[in-house]
């Protein structure tokens, strides 16, 4: 049925994956017609003959899928951690490691050394490499500072980098993440410096879109963590949760009875903590990077989430220390072939379930009237594609807010900052 339309642009020639409900959603020879940044109005092409728009834009056949979103990352930080890469194939642990100052410390020595310059320069670089890859959104989380004003500084990084970059940037506080080594034998103490002080200025500032902490034994109990999240409460900012990915414990019901928009890594998870999960609404971030690097063999519960309706988000998990991994494509490869997912879970978990994880999903993840106008053309017969080539970077054309965008890739430094 033709449709009336005034619009600043129409978008078509490709079949539109419109993710409405997680699903594929698929329009054959579709069209997006887009008015101040936002989509108005989505069909097939052959309805819109007669709309009036400013610009006509032919894609000339592929498909269109909403921007991909990176829902967890630790993308600003100092430092380098292959060495510990190395440790670990030569049958050093996780905890082994952190237990002789490497891990997420060796990276706080490094980040607390570096200048807010030096630390946005470098996330500058690994965002980029995202953004070529179809990346509209994503999250990037403190938590390698842990002292007050570290903390602060990378949270003003990446409130600076949001201005700076095309992409939308959701910050996290993550000042919970290991105790300082200030802090070793009190780490409750670390835990008073964050609900009184850091977390007061955090949301005075502006700095942070919700807090995340690690609830894990090599990290902080859930009864810390819980006052953590008490305090975010108090101050209207929504908490986030990494949960189960190392052992089991309380994390995911900790998760569960804060609502948290989200818990993840979640290897460890039980039928009962899905359950809780699922009647609060919180979405299972999988976070197939970490999984690979560790060599770890305890998967995600992918079918106890497919049981009790647990959306299921992909993150690239970008860090110096367990996932420095670049590529949001790859991890839809790898939650098929690592988790089982199916191409169009994985899909969804880039897009309309990696917008709930971030309280995003009424504007973002999806191709409907009244969202955002971010999408990706590719030049690709099946949405099924984007999961299935590996390695290389797939051409793509990016649509930011209604308009073409440019990636601002340069420079010849290495990936990894």
């Amino acid at each position: 049925m033709a449709v009336e339309l005034d619009c600043d642009s129409l978008w078509y020639g490709a079949d539109v994956v419109t993710m409405r409900d997680g699903r594929y959603s698929l329009i054959e020879d579709g069209a997006i017609a887009v008015k101040n940044g936002a989509i108005v109005w989505v069909g097939r092409r052959q309805d819109a003959a007669g709309a009036r728009a400013a610009r006509r834009i032919d894609f000339g056949g592929g498909i269109v899928t909403p921007g991909l979103i990176d829902c967890h990352t630790h993308l600003v930080f100092g430092g380098d951690r292959s060495e510990e890469f190395e440790q670990r194939l030569n049958g050093l642990s996780y905890a082994q490691i952190a237990a002789q100052g490497g891990g997420i410390l060796s990276t706080v020595r490094a980040t607390r050394a570096a200048s807010a310059g030096e630390l946005a320069e470098s996330a500058r670089r690994r965002i980029v490499r995202l953004l070529a890859e179809g990346v509209t959104t994503l999250e990037i989380k403190s938590g390698y500072g842990l002292d007050e004003q570290s903390e602060l500084r990378m949270l003003q990084v990446i409130r600076a980098l949001a201005e700076q970059l095309p992409v939308e940037i959701h910050a996290t506080c993550l000042a919970a993440h290991a105790v300082p080594p200030e802090y070793r034998d009190d780490p409750d103490g670390w835990i008073e410096v964050i609900c009184r002080r850091l977390l007061p200025r955090i949301k005075a500032g502006g700095l942070a879109d919700s807090v995340d902490a690690f609830c894990e034994h090599l990290a902080f109990s859930a009864d810390q963590v819980g006052r953590v999240f008490a305090c975010a409460r108090q101050h209207g900012l929504p908490v986030r949760l990494h949960a189960a990915q190392l052992s089991f414990s309380d994390g995911c019901r900790l998760a569960a009875r804060f609502r948290a928009l989200s818990a993840d890594h979640l290897e460890y998870a039980s039928e009962d903590d899905v359950r809780e999960l699922a009647a609060q609404g919180t979405v299972a971030v999988l976070l197939p990077g970490a999984f690979y690097l560790l060599r770890e063999t305890q998967r995600p519960p992918i079918d106890a989430f497919r049981r009790h309706g647990v959306p299921m988000a992909l993150a690239s998990d970008a860090n110096p220390g367990t996932s420095p991994a670049l590529s949001l494509r790859l991890m839809l490869n790898m939650g098929c072939t690592l988790f089982g997912m199916t191409p169009e879970e994985a899909l969804a978990g880039v897009t309309l379930h990696a917008a709930r994880a971030l309280g995003l999903a009424q504007t973002h993840g999806s191709l409907e009237p009244g969202k955002v106008a971010n999408f990706v053309h590719w030049p690709l017969s099946r949405p099924a594609g984007l999961a299935y080539w590996l390695g290389g970077q797939l051409p793509c054309q990016v649509v930011y807010h209604g308009e073409m965008r440019q990636d601002p890739l340069f420079g010849a430094g290495e990936g990894a900052g």
